[in-house]
């Protein structure tokens, strides 16, 4: 079994990749850190998890945090992966990083990014960049020789999956891309804000982020590298009164007539090795509760031929694959393993 830590166990994404690797043939949970909460136990903090995993959340500090791994998950906000990943690798752990900290990989990729959302633009760690993959593996393949991976944003996730195959084959207007994409509240995270307060979230969907939201910076870098050009998107980015799933509705004017039928062939076959990805027509009654707990994402592939407009629907759980569950993808590929390990199952119905 493969010794595994996890920083930022207390916050749904560590909560999330703790319930993962419970059920992993090839993981065990070995040590919890977090900076808040700690000292106690992660059954205290999570109750479903009573018996199942009872280990102490500790400090950073804590000697038994200090000594080496072989998988580390870094489920913690940008600035933290930077700070201390190098160490976590020198002592010969595999990394997959939650946060935008190694999504790039050169320091130029990171000061657009961290420019854009108003952060120091300096990386702390830029000898660390050039060893960093994107950790989404459906574009970017990689194996048990890559010890680094950033693990994508979750709307980036949904965006670029629905509009990788129709990128890559130059099927749309680059200028012409349109991600309206909504999610539920647990993207915002664990800690408590105001405008997630229940009497303010009820019944209230909201836009925000319209000067620009941070995983506009992914999508963009990912379909342009596949396009080969430049390709500038109009995201809104709406949160609205669900716990988990992230669903997208993306469009692009296509730069040739074409049938739905037509594109669903080039969406099944850029796909056609991927388990994660599964492509449906038009008439596919499906929505985010058929990938809520899972890393699956489910496409439905249509074309407005009114208008010759590309429309793909897009779900995820931003928890799992836009979270989680693809960090758990990711680092089973580090090491060698299926990357369905531990996360073929479907969801739950109803």
């Amino acid at each position: 079994m493969k010794s595994v830590k996890v920083i930022g166990a207390g916050g749904y994404g560590g909560v999330g990749i703790t319930e993962l690797l419970l059920n992993h043939p090839e993981f065990k949970v070995d040590c919890l850190v977090a900076a808040t909460e700690t000292g106690m136990k992660m059954s205290d903090l999570y109750p479903h998890l009573k018996g199942f995993c009872d280990e102490m959340v500790r400090t950073p500090d804590d000697p038994k945090a200090q000594e080496a791994y072989d998988a580390v998950f870094f489920a913690t906000p940008d600035g933290v992966g930077m700070q201390t990943a190098a160490g976590e690798l020198a002592k010969g752990a595999h990394v997959v990083d939650y946060s935008g900290d190694f999504r790039f990989t050169t320091p130029e990729k990171y000061k657009a990014y961290a420019t854009f959302i108003g952060k120091n633009p300096l990386h702390a760690a830029p000898g660390l960049l050039p060893q960093t993959v994107y950790g989404l593996s459906e574009l970017h393949s990689f194996g048990a020789d890559q010890k680094l991976a950033g693990n994508p944003g979750c709307f980036a996730v949904s965006c670029i999956l629905g509009l990788a195959p129709a990128a890559a084959a130059k099927l749309f207007d680059p200028k012409s891309v349109i991600c309206d994409c909504k999610t539920g509240v647990s993207g915002a995270g664990k800690k408590p804000a105001a405008t997630f307060h229940y009497p303010a979230r009820y019944e209230q969907i909201n836009a925000y982020k319209l000067a620009g939201h941070q995983h506009m910076v992914e999508i963009e870098q990912e379909l342009s590298e596949l396009a080969g050009e430049p390709i500038q998107i109009t995201m809104t980015a709406q949160v609205i009164p669900l716990c988990r799933g992230i669903l997208s509705c993306l469009y692009a004017n296509l730069n040739e007539t074409m049938t739905a039928k037509q594109v669903i062939e080039v969406y099944k076959t850029f796909y056609a090795d991927k388990p994660f990805v599964r492509i449906f027509d038009s008439k596919a009654n499906i929505g985010t509760a058929q990938v809520s707990g899972t890393n699956f994402c489910n496409l439905i592939v249509d074309v407005d031929e009114r208008n010759n407009r590309l429309r793909v629907i897009s779900h995820i759980d931003n928890l799992m694959k836009g979270q989680a569950g693809n960090a758990l993808q990711n680092m089973n590929l580090m090491f060698g393993f299926d990357p369905m390990l531990g996360l073929n199952f479907p969801g739950r119905c109803p």
